[in-house]
C-alpha cells in the first residue's frame, strides 16, 4: 500500500508500466468499461464506474480491489492497463 504523504513517492511508483503485461495497454488508448477487470498500480481490480474527466484529459475510474471490496479506490484511465482487445483473463 502506498504512503500517504505522496511528496516521498517515486514516480515509477505510481504508473503501471504495460511492458510487464504483453496484450495489455495504457487506459488512454481503450477506455474500459464497467466490470471489467484493470491492471493498476495496486494490481487487478474490477472498473465500478467511469467517473469525469482528469487534467490530462482520460477518465476518472471507481476501482475495486479484491483484498478491499467495500473501499473505493480511484485511477485515471491513462494510469492503468486493459487488455487490448477487451476479452478477460
Amino acid at each position: 500500500m502506498l504512503p500517504n504523504n505522496m511528496a516521498r513517492v517515486p514516480l515509477e511508483k505510481l504508473q503501471v508500466a504495460s511492458l510487464e503485461r504483453p496484450g495489455w495497454h495504457s487506459g488512454s488508448e481503450r477506455i474500459p468499461r464497467v466490470g471489467e477487470n484493470v491492471q493498476c498500480i495496486e494490481g487487478e481490480a474490477e472498473v465500478v464506474k467511469l467517473l469525469g474527466r482528469t487534467s490530462d484529459g482520460s477518465r476518472l475510474l471507481e476501482l475495486r480491489l479484491p483484498d478491499r471490496p467495500k473501499q473505493p479506490f480511484f485511477a485515471a484511465s491513462s494510469n492503468v492497463l486493459v487488455q487490448a482487445d477487451g476479452v478477460q483473463d
